[in-house]
């Protein structure tokens, strides 16, 4: 963990990572392909992201199967992670703005 060393990769604006160890300018991080790496404190957003790992996933009104469609997030969408409902699903944020549940089977980083 230096500035020195090489990088392996640029991570993007909304790729939700899982914080392993917390030093005082690093953290270790694993992404959702199971990566570890580590990267400067300061590039980390305090809010919290998940990204779809299902080929699509129907962002819904409601937290129920027949509930209106918002919005349909591709693989690999970040969306801004609002909360878990307990009943396996997720509020979630577009960068647009708007706001639905998505499956938890359907993203990483809930």
């Amino acid at each position: 963990n230096s500035l020195k060393a090489n990088k392996l990769f640029v991570a993007t604006r909304y790729l939700p990572l899982e914080q392993i160890v917390v030093l005082e300018n690093w953290v270790k991080v694993r992404d959702s392909t199971g990566k570890i790496s580590w990267i400067e404190k300061r590039n980390l957003s305090s809010k919290r992201y998940v990204v779809v790992t299902a080929e699509v996933a129907m962002v819904r009104s409601n937290w129920d199967d027949s509930a209106g469609v918002v919005f349909v997030a591709p693989r690999q969408l970040g969306l801004e992670w609002l909360g878990n409902t307990g009943a396996g699903w997720v509020k979630v944020r577009h960068r647009d703005g708007t706001t639905g549940y998505v499956k938890s089977a359907d993203v990483w980083g809930d």
